[in-house]
C-alpha cells in the first residue's frame, strides 16, 4: 500500500467479526493479488457508503495502487472523478475570460474545442491557485438520468416464512449453482432474545425465527467500488447488481467489501464441458449480451442475480416482475417487484402486511373474504350505525387478528447506507444471533449448507453451527 492516510483507530471493519475477517485475508494471500490492497479498499469502501469517506477521497487513495496492482482502475467512480475535475478545471480557465457566457464562448472559438478539451488541464495548473472542488455527485446523477426508473427488490415476511427451504432448490434448479455457494439462504437463527424450538421438537415450523438472505442488491454497493474491471457492476436498467463473468478476474475484492457475505468463488470447473450444456444462453447472457446468469466458469465470483433473463424478457413477458424464489415460496413470504413503483407487490405488501398476508392465503372464512374486499376496495363498508357488514376500521381489526400486524421492518446493516433494495417485515436479528438447525435440514432438499465442507476449507465460510449473522 503505498498509501500514508491516516486509518480509522479499531482495525475491524466487517460486520461479520473478527473471525470472518481473518479468513478473508487468509482468502486474498491465497490468491496473486495483492490481499492488503484487497482489505483496505474494502474497508474504506464501506466507510465511504457510511459517509466517513468521500468519493474524491476513496479514488486519490487507491487509483494509483489498482493501476499498478491490476493495470487498469475501470471503476465508474475513476470516470466520475476525472470528468469532474476537468469539468472544474475547465470552468476555472473560462473564468479567466470573464463571467459573461459572450466573453467565454470567444475563447472557446479562439483556441479551439479541440485545445480546450485536451490543454485546458495543464494550463490551469501552471496558472496556480486551488483547483475546484470536482462535482462528483452531480457527475453521478448525470448518469442516473439514463436509467429506466425500475429498481427491483423485494419485501421479505419472516413471520410467514416456515424456512420449507423451496425457495433455496428453486434458484439451484433455474441456475445451477454450485453445493454450498447458495445463492438463496434460509437462516434459523437465535441471539439471546429470541429463540428457536430445537430442531426435532417443534409444534409448528413459524415458531423459529428465520433471516431469508439473498443479495441485497444495494443501490451504493461496496463491492462495485473495489472491482477493477467492471465485472462487479450495477446495471441501469433495473438496477441490479451483476458480474460479469467474462470480465471477472477472480480476484475477490469484492467478496471483501460485502457487508452482507452473499459472494462466493468459483473454485471447479463445471461437470460439463461447456455451461451452455447446462443452460441455455437465454439464461446465461442478458439483454446486453453480458453473460451475468448462471453458474459461472471457474475463477469467477457469483452471488444472487434476481434472475436478470426473466427481468429482460426472454423467458416470456409473463415472467417479467417475477423470480424463481418467489415463484417457488408456498407461504408467500417472498414479493419480488419495483421498488420503484407504490403498486407494486412488495411495496403493496408492505403498504398493508395483514391484508397482503391474507390475499396470499386465499381464505375460505366468508366474514375474512368480506374484510379483503373492503380493504382491496372492492366492496363499500358498512357505516357505523349499520348492524349489517364490516366498517373499514372492523376489516382491519379482523385481518390483524388472523393474520397478525407488522409490528417493523428493517433493512439489514442500514448504518451501512448501501441502500439495499430487500426490506424485511418482522424480528431483526441481534447482533448475537447465531444459526441453529431449521425444521427442514439442507441435506433433505439435496442442498449444502456449509461451505467451508464442501470446498475443504478454500472459502471464507465458517462452518454455520454458530455462524454469526
Amino acid at each position: 500500500m503505498s498509501s500514508d492516510d491516516e486509518q480509522p483507530d479499531s482495525d475491524l471493519f466487517h460486520p461479520m467479526g473478527e473471525g470472518a475477517e481473518e479468513d478473508y485475508r487468509a482468502m486474498l494471500e491465497e490468491t496473486e493479488y495483492d490481499a492488503d490492497l484487497g482489505m483496505e479498499m474494502a474497508r474504506d469502501a464501506m466507510r465511504l457508503t457510511k459517509g466517513e469517506l468521500s468519493e474524491e477521497e476513496f479514488y486519490d487513495r487507491y487509483h494509483e495502487d489498482v493501476l499498478e496492482e491490476f493495470g487498469e482502475d475501470s471503476r465508474p467512480m475513476v470516470e466520475r472523478v476525472e470528468r469532474a475535475r476537468e469539468e472544474g478545471r475547465l470552468e476555472q480557465a473560462m473564468s479567466r475570460f470573464g463571467d459573461g457566457e459572450d466573453s467565454r464562448r470567444d475563447a472557446m472559438k479562439k483556441m479551439g474545442a479541440g485545445a480546450a478539451a485536451v490543454g485546458l488541464g495543464a494550463w490551469g495548473t501552471a496558472e496556480g491557485g486551488d483547483e475546484p472542488e470536482p462535482d462528483v455527485a452531480a457527475a453521478q446523477e448525470d448518469e442516473e438520468e439514463d436509467e429506466d426508473g425500475t429498481q427491483w427488490g423485494m419485501a421479505l415476511d419472516l413471520e410467514v416464512c416456515d424456512g420449507c427451504l423451496a425457495c433455496v432448490v428453486a434458484c439451484n434448479q433455474e441456475h445451477n449453482w454450485n453445493e454450498g455457494a447458495n445463492w438463496m439462504y434460509i437462516l434459523a437463527y437465535e441471539d439471546g432474545t429470541v429463540e428457536s424450538p430445537e430442531a426435532d421438537d417443534f409444534e409448528d415450523t413459524r415458531d423459529f425465527n428465520y433471516l431469508i438472505r439473498p443479495c441485497q442488491h444495494c443501490t451504493d454497493a461496496p463491492c462495485e467500488k473495489v472491482c477493477p474491471t467492471t465485472a462487479r457492476h450495477t446495471r441501469e436498467e433495473g438496477g441490479l447488481v451483476l458480474t460479469d463473468y467474462d470480465v471477472c478476474i477472480g480476484c475477490r475484492y469484492c467478496q471483501v467489501a460485502c457487508p452482507y457475505g452473499v459472494n462466493y468463488f468459483q473454485w471447479s470447473d463445471p461437470e460439463v464441458e461447456a455451461p451452455s450444456e447446462e443452460l441455455s444462453e437465454d439464461m446465461m447472457y442478458d439483454e446486453r449480451d453480458r453473460w451475468v446468469s448462471g453458474r459461472g466458469p471457474r475463477g469467477v465470483m457469483e452471488k444472487c442475480v434476481f434472475d436478470p433473463a426473466r427481468q429482460d424478457g426472454q423467458m416470456g413477458e409473463e415472467m417479467v416482475g417475477r423470480t424463481a424464489c418467489e415463484d417457488a415460496c408456498p407461504p408467500g413470504a417472498i414479493q419480488f417487484g419495483d421498488m420503484n413503483d407504490p403498486d407494486s407487490d412488495p411495496q403493496q405488501y408492505v403498504e398493508n402486511v395483514p391484508l397482503a398476508r391474507a390475499q396470499e392465503h386465499d381464505p375460505d372464512d366468508e366474514e375474512l373474504q368480506e374484510a379483503i374486499a373492503i380493504l382491496e376496495g372492492e366492496e363499500e363498508p358498512a357505516d357505523e350505525d349499520d348492524d349489517d357488514g364490516l366498517t373499514e376500521e372492523e376489516a382491519e381489526r379482523l385481518l390483524q387478528g388472523e393474520y397478525g400486524s407488522a409490528d417493523s421492518t428493517f433493512k439489514l446493516l442500514e448504518e451501512f447506507n448501501t441502500n439495499p433494495n430487500v426490506i424485511y417485515i418482522g424480528n431483526e436479528p441481534g447482533p448475537n444471533a447465531e444459526q441453529v438447525p431449521g425444521p427442514v435440514a439442507y441435506d433433505d432438499v439435496g442442498q449444502v449448507d456449509n461451505r467451508k465442507n464442501v470446498l475443504d476449507d478454500r472459502t471464507v465460510d465458517e462452518g454455520l453451527d454458530g455462524l454469526s449473522l
